[in-house]
C-alpha cells in the first residue's frame, strides 16, 4: 500500500469488521488483598475500594448473586472476611452494550503499523459499558483470523498507541510489533514533553504532525489563534476517574486553530486544528474555552467546563447488574459533535521515511472548494 492515502476522490480504502455480538462474554476484575486490608469484610473492601462502580446496595446484590470468588470459591457471605495474599475477582455478567459502528477503514499498512480510519460512535480500547465493542476487539478478531496461515507472521498483533473520543471520527495509528509501538508512544510523547517545557510556541522540531478538523459555533475574527489552556481534572458524576476540564492548574496544552471557512449566518465555523500536546478531550476544551465549542458537543460549553456542572454523585439507584445507572447528565463518550482527525505526518518507526496518512473527510467537514473539486471530478468520470 502506498504510504500515502489522499482524499482525492478516489475509490474508498478497502474494510474489514465483523459485527458485534448480541451479549458480550462479561467481564472479571482481580484483586489481592494487601496486608493494609486484611480483616476488612467482603462488602467493605468492594464498596470502599470499588465505590464508582456500584452503589452499597449494588455490591449486595452481586455479592449474593454469587459473582464474587475468593481464591477461586464462590462466596456469597458479604461479611466474609479477608486475608492478606488472598486473590478475589468479580465476575460481571454479560450484557448487551451501546450501539455502536464495526466497519474499520484500512488507509495504511505494513509489518510495523497500520492507520485506521475510525467511524465516529466506536471505542477505542474497553471501558465503562463498551468492553467488547471496540476497535481493539476488531484488531484481535482480525489478528485471530489469519493467525493459523502458514505465511501469517505470528508477532504481528496491532494495538491502538493512541486514543481518539467515541464521538471523534478518522485516522488511528496502531503497531504491530513492540518496536514499532515503543517508537510511536514516543513520537506522541514526545509533542507532549515539548508543550510541557516551552507552552508558548508550537514546535518545529516535533516528530509527529497531527491536523484535525471540526465545526465550531460562532465566527472568530482572527485567522489563526493558539491556545494554550492548561487541562486538569475535576470531580464529576459518572465520571469515576474525573473529568477533564479547562483549568489553571491543570497540565500544559497547546493548540493551533486555523480559521478554514466562516458561515456568517448559521453563525458556525470550519476549522483546522493542529495540536501538539495530547491531552484528553484536548481540542473540545481548548475550543470551548474561547467560546467556540464544537457544534453538537453535549457536554463542553463556553469556558471549557461541562454543560452541567455538578460535583456530587448522584443517588444510591442502581441497574439490573448492581451497577450505577447511566448519567443523565452528558459525559466525555456521548457522541453529536463533528471532530475528525484528518492527517498525520510521521516518521516511519523502523525505516528512513516520512508517511503522510490522510482519512478521507466526512462532507460536513469539507470546504465549499474541497465540494466543488470532488464534484467536478465526479463529473469529470462520468463523461
Amino acid at each position: 500500500m502506498s504510504n500515502t492515502a489522499e482524499d482525492c476522490g478516489e475509490s474508498p480504502p478497502p474494510t474489514f469488521g465483523e459485527p458485534w455480538p448480541e451479549f458480550n462474554d462479561g467481564i472479571t476484575y482481580r484483586d489481592t488483598i494487601k496486608p493494609s486490608d486484611s480483616g476488612l469484610t467482603l462488602i467493605d473492601f468492594y464498596s470502599g475500594k470499588h465505590l464508582y462502580s456500584a452503589p452499597l446496595k449494588g455490591w449486595l446484590q452481586r455479592i449474593h448473586n454469587g459473582q464474587i470468588r475468593i481464591d477461586g470459591s464462590v462466596v456469597t457471605d458479604p461479611y466474609t472476611a479477608l486475608r492478606a495474599g488472598s486473590e478475589i475477582n468479580y465476575y460481571r455478567l454479560p450484557w448487551k452494550e451501546p450501539d455502536a459502528p464495526y466497519l474499520l477503514q484500512l488507509l495504511f499498512e505494513d509489518d510495523d503499523l497500520i492507520a485506521l480510519n475510525k467511524p465516529s460512535g466506536l471505542q477505542v480500547l474497553p471501558g465503562g459499558l463498551f468492553q467488547q465493542r471496540t476497535i481493539l476487539t476488531q484488531l484481535q478478531w482480525q489478528a485471530s483470523k489469519y493467525s493459523s496461515l502458514s505465511l501469517a507472521r505470528q508477532d504481528l498483533h496491532p494495538v491502538p498507541v493512541h486514543r481518539l473520543g467515541r464521538g471523534t471520527s478518522g485516522i488511528l495509528l496502531c503497531a504491530r510489533t513492540k518496536v514499532a509501538k515503543t517508537c510511536l508512544s514516543t513520537y506522541f510523547a514526545d509533542g507532549t514533553s515539548v508543550v510541557r517545557n516551552n507552552s508558548a510556541v508550537i514546535s518545529t522540531k516535533r516528530k509527529i504532525s497531527k491536523i484535525y478538523r471540526a465545526l465550531v459555533s460562532g465566527i472568530l475574527e482572527e485567522d489563526e489563534v493558539v491556545i494554550k489552556q492548561p487541562i486538569g481534572l475535576v470531580r464529576y458524576p459518572g465520571v469515576a476517574n474525573g473529568l477533564y476540564v479547562a483549568c489553571p492548574s491543570g497540565k500544559p496544552a497547546l493548540s493551533k486553530v486555523k480559521v478554514l471557512e466562516r458561515n456568517v449566518q448559521r453563525n458556525c465555523m470550519l476549522v483546522e486544528v493542529e495540536i501538539q500536546s495530547g491531552r484528553p478531550h484536548q481540542i473540545r476544551i481548548h475550543l470551548s474555552f474561547i467560546g467556540h465549542p464544537l457544534i453538537g458537543d453535549p457536554l463542553y460549553v463556553s469556558g471549557g467546563q461541562p454543560n452541567c456542572f455538578d460535583p456530587e454523585f448522584g443517588n444510591e439507584s442502581f441497574a439490573h447488574d448492581g451497577g450505577y445507572q447511566r448519567p443523565v447528565k452528558p459525559v466525555p463518550g456521548d457522541c453529536g459533535y463533528l471532530l475528525h482527525a484528518h492527517k498525520l505526518i510521521l516518521p516511519h518507526p523502523t525505516r528512513s521515511e516520512v508517511i503522510k496518512i490522510t482519512a478521507p473527510l466526512p462532507s460536513v467537514l469539507r470546504t465549499q472548494e474541497e465540494v466543488e473539486e470532488i464534484e467536478s471530478g465526479a463529473g469529470d468520470d462520468a463523461q
